[in-house]
């Protein structure tokens, strides 16, 4: 067990990825709280959503930035060393050739942050995501 020195909470592993404190209520305050690298990647992740999604409402869900409309559309997360989108299982294999080059298990995306981040292709999977019903 792990416990963190901040908030105190207790975790099977080892610098478990948590909140201290108050979840983030909004996406934007979900970024300002992620690391400095994390945030630009984050913002442009969802600058490319919107654009794909204008008509989307903006939450949080399940403590992650969430694009919803009638249900969650697609989401996404920081992590230690990549940004996770959840977009959904067969939006995975919708894509799959597409994402050869990522790691990708049951609707999870994982884009590393020292490797370019395919935008267009999250905004292409995202309006898949919308147009089609297919939702994580």
């Amino acid at each position: 067990m792990w416990t963190c020195p901040k908030c105190g909470r207790a975790f099977k592993k080892q610098n478990q990825s948590h909140y201290c404190g108050k979840a983030p209520e909004t996406i934007d305050e979900y970024i300002a709280a992620q690391t400095e690298e994390a945030q630009h990647y984050l913002n442009e992740i969802r600058n490319v959503i919107r654009e794909a999604l204008p008509e989307a409402e903006e939450r949080i869900s399940w403590s992650m930035p969430t694009f919803w409309k009638e249900h969650n559309i697609i989401q996404f997360a920081a992590h230690k060393k990549h940004i996770g989108l959840y977009a959904g299982t067969q939006a995975v294999v919708e894509y799959a050739q597409q994402l050869k080059d990522y790691k990708t298990s049951k609707g999870t995306i994982q884009f590393l942050y020292h490797k370019p981040i395919p935008l267009e292709l999250i905004g292409e999977i995202a309006k898949w995501c919308y147009d089609t019903g297919n939702h994580p």
